[in-house]
């Protein structure tokens, strides 16, 4: 479909629009008004891209101001769950009354991604009331993630996103590709729509709690001899609120006027272009290319989770039709094998390829790929060459590891702790052993309480326990605040001759201490190479 070309029901209205073009000047609208901090859900933070100003509203014989054609009026036009209704609809449609401003936000973090998805409805000829479905879902935050591990502006769990072809590893994760998670997004509702006998709300419903879920509501009322419409289901709590929110967001759409809303005017044509790039890319390097901030580059790929493209693609960016073609030109002009930095690095004795990789920020499996290395075996004095940052990684602002220390940094009420996660441990019993809850302890640390820990990594954790009890919790994994405390702690690794004794008396602290730490009760010999944590008072560590 042109986007550019007037519809026969816009061009049977020209007429009509154009006696009422005068009476512009006189549409008064109501002023936004900010909405209460407590009503916003907290959200990682974006860049809002950039919106056109709202042109003049029209105003229809009845009163209404009416915004001029746009990408809303299109989506208007392809409405077509317009015949629902039920009081849950009055009740979300108040609330909106109530936040105008909240539709003005959603409409700017839409406005590079809404085009995108209105041409994909109109391919497929499926209701546009499905362009707001990601307000609905994630209010557009690219980097949504929630407590039931749905990433995205769609929001996909892993196992769904899969199963409709979504790639998710350590450098991209598809759930969140702005491009493809519309197309998985469409192909499930087709095929929920299908599986539904054509329903649209048992297949909305099903989108939010599963086809299963919906299946088994509809056979009990079945069974009891009582209707099978979506209102009719006894259905999760969340699911019943679901599909009210998106129909009330379609009838204010429809007429936001009456509902003292003012919609940001959105251009009815693409805002990005996909450019295929042929390798990967350092993201830095290709905001630099592009004229970009390191900001918009995430925020138009937000499916990239590192500091580049990922090695085994996809091998292309999305950026503004504004900035393509010097985008291209200035690619073409790159030496190809200069797009990402290397680091040489020559292999220690105790190394291994998975702590190498940690280190410099990348896979073991791009280290064997780059190296030709089969397994994990490596010798002491080989040379490695590793893909590396061409810059500070703190500069990879939206990258998953800083999304992620931002999340953490954030201040927060109580004393803030570091637990390093160690094998066996659970979200359940980190938040149990800290009085904390676990929906808080895992939205602290950017997760969803399912998400699996790895040992090593640190949670930070905010509690109204008293420090010193906070220190005899869990001594191995307890890091206290390095700006109230002058303990730190230190990781050691055993010698050919050490011994608990020789240990605890170079670092002066207590053996018994130092078997706490370790877990070493009735281990009466050390491993040369096994790794130990101290907890060492800075002000008493002097001579050798």
């Amino acid at each position: 479909m042109n986007p550019r070309r007037p519809t026969p029901r816009l061009m049977s209205r020209l007429p009509l629009l154009a006696l009422l073009l005068p009476l512009l000047s006189s549409c008064v609208l109501q002023p936004s008004r900010e909405v209460p901090p407590d009503q916003l859900a907290e959200a990682e933070p974006v860049l809002a891209a950039p919106v056109q100003a709202a042109a003049p509203p029209m105003t229809t014989p009845s009163g209404h101001c009416q915004p001029e054609a746009d990408l809303w009026s299109r989506i208007r036009a392809g409405f077509a769950l317009h015949e629902h209704d039920h009081p849950r609809i009055a009740n979300d449609l108040a609330w909106y009354e109530r936040h105008p401003r909240y539709m003005e936000r959603v409409s700017e973090r839409a406005t590079p991604y809404l085009h995108l998805i209105v041409e994909e409805l109109a391919a497929r000829e499926m209701p546009m009331e499905l362009a707001l479905l990601p307000v609905v879902e994630s209010a557009f935050q690219p980097f949504a993630y929630s407590h039931g591990r749905a990433a995205g502006i769609w929001q996909f769990i892993p196992g769904t996103g899969r199963r409709f072809g979504l790639q998710q590893t350590w450098w991209y994760d598809g759930r969140r590709d702005i491009g493809e998670s519309t197309r998985a997004a469409l192909d499930y509702l087709a095929y929920l729509h299908r599986f539904f006998d054509g329903d649209w709300l048992h297949a909305l419903a099903a989108y939010n709690a599963g086809e299963g879920t919906v299946r088994r509501a509809i056979r009990r009322n079945q069974n009891a001899g009582r209707p099978t419409d979506y209102w009719s289901l006894d259905l999760p709590r969340e699911t019943e609120g679901y599909v009210p929110k998106l129909l009330a967001l379609s009838r204010l759409v429809n007429n936001p006027p009456a509902f003292g809303q003012i919609l940001p005017s959105i251009a009815d044509e693409p805002y990005l272009t996909r450019i295929e790039i042929g390798s990967q890319i350092d993201l830095d390097l290709a905001a630099e290319l592009a004229g970009l901030s390191i900001e918009q580059i995430y925020l138009y790929n937000p499916g990239y989770n590192r500091w580049a493209t990922d090695p085994n693609g996809p091998h292309s960016l999305k950026v503004p039709l504004s900035v393509a073609g010097q985008f291209q030109q200035n690619l073409a002009d790159y030496p190809a094998g200069e797009r990402i930095s290397w680091a040489r690095y020559q292999v220690k004795s105790g190394d291994a390829l998975g702590p190498i990789a940690q280190r410099h920020k990348t896979t073991v499996e791009l280290i064997r790929q780059v190296n030709n290395i089969r397994g994990n075996t490596i010798r002491v004095g080989d040379t490695l060459i590793i893909p590396v940052a061409r810059t500070d990684l703190n500069r990879y602002r939206l990258s998953a590891n800083q999304r992620l220390e931002a999340q953490q940094n954030r201040e927060r009420q109580g004393h803030r702790v570091e637990h390093r996660v160690r094998e066996g441990d659970t979200l359940w019993g980190i938040s149990r052993q800290y009085g904390v809850g676990i929906q808080q302890l895992a939205q602290w640390n950017g997760m969803a309480p399912r998400d699996t820990l790895r040992p090593g990594t640190t949670l930070v954790i905010w509690t109204q326990q008293a420090q010193d009890r906070l220190s005899m919790l869990n001594p191995a994994s307890f890091v206290h605040p390095y700006e109230q405390s002058t303990t730190r702690r230190i990781g050691y690794t055993v010698r050919s001759g050490d011994s608990l004794a020789a240990i605890s008396q170079r670092f002066r602290v207590d053996m018994q201490s130092l078997r706490e730490w370790n877990n070493l009760h009735g281990q009466r010999y050390l491993q040369p190479g096994q790794r130990l944590t101290l907890y060492v008072d800075v002000r008493h560590q002097f001579g050798s």
